[in-house]
């Protein structure tokens, strides 16, 4: 298995952009000017079309997280939000490489005023704006952003080859969009520490055993379960997925009696859907619910 530094060897000597193939997708909202993404693929899947998929399609740079993925990513992600049909999204990369991270021949040249009055990596936060669930589907290298790209979805499914890390020290930074954070929420400071002093890679089996993600198959099925359970999500009320998945990002940010504040409001607040009344009936009526999103 290659090393980060091999890895990052691979990335450094593109010396273009890579201009994959288009997939049109007429129901997302494009960011570039010819109206046609250049740096992701862009799907809809499942038996009723109602799961979004992202493909990371910069393979001669190892899905490099530059600015212009990740802006077709934040607007591939915003169109899919407002899908009436779609209710769930996965994000996933290559056979072997999700995502090596984040761009560094973007960033090499770049002095500290140059990056704090950009706010470099800044806008990757919009990925987390997302009211439906994402779904991380992760074969290969998850390394620096492209691990930090995993953790700012909802859930994470890996092949069974997978590999999680946070190199940054190696090449004399630190994790910059919630490598540090998220990661130690996930699992715990020891090995947050761990990973991220030492820049070590841990396998798909010690990312489940650990927490940071929440199952492991062989690599072959990953996205096809990523989108079965995104099918899951999306036959359920689309208002109930979206408030339950605040109630839980809540926890990260408050204290246990804040969080049970916001999940009794939240909880309180699904009692004026219709789907919440239709959702009690058919239980009472042993039937399968009609949800309509409202």
């Amino acid at each position: 298995m290659a090393s980060f530094r091999t890895v990052l060897g691979l990335v450094a000597k593109q010396t273009c952009v890579f201009r994959g193939p288009i997939h049109k997708f007429a129901g997302v909202q494009r960011c570039m000017s010819t109206g046609q993404y250049e740096m992701i693929l862009v799907d809809k899947r499942g038996e009723k079309k109602n799961v979004g998929v992202i493909t990371l399609n910069r393979p001669k740079a190892l899905n490099a997280l530059n600015d212009q993925l990740m802006t077709e990513l934040g607007s591939a992600i915003a169109g899919f939000g407002e899908d009436t049909q779609v209710g769930a999204v996965v994000i996933t990369g290559g056979e072997k490489v999700f995502a090596a991270g984040a761009d560094i021949k973007q960033m090499a040249n770049q002095k500290y005023s140059d990056v704090l009055y950009k706010g470099l990596l800044s806008h990757w936060e919009k990925v987390t704006g997302a009211k439906k669930p994402l779904i991380a589907a992760v074969n290969g290298y998850a390394l620096g952003g492209g691990c930090e790209l995993a953790m700012m979805c909802d859930i994470i499914y890996a092949g069974d080859k997978a590999k999680f890390g946070q190199p940054e020290v190696l090449i004399g930074v630190i994790p910059g969009a919630g490598g540090t954070q998220r990661l130690t929420k996930a699992v715990g400071k020891s090995r947050a520490m761990e990973m991220c002093l030492t820049g070590v890679q841990v396998t798909a089996q010690e990312a489940e055993h650990w927490g940071l993600v929440s199952r492991v198959f062989p690599a072959a099925e990953v996205i096809n379960e990523a989108v079965k359970i995104g099918e899951k999500i999306s036959s359920l009320p689309k208002i109930s997925v979206a408030i339950c998945k605040e109630a839980i990002n809540t926890s990260f940010e408050a204290t246990l009696h804040e969080g049970m504040h916001v999940e009794k409001r939240l909880f309180h607040a699904l009692f004026g859907t219709d789907d919440r009344a239709e959702g009690m009936k058919a239980f009472m009526e042993k039937r399968p619910p009609n949800f309509t999103d409202s």
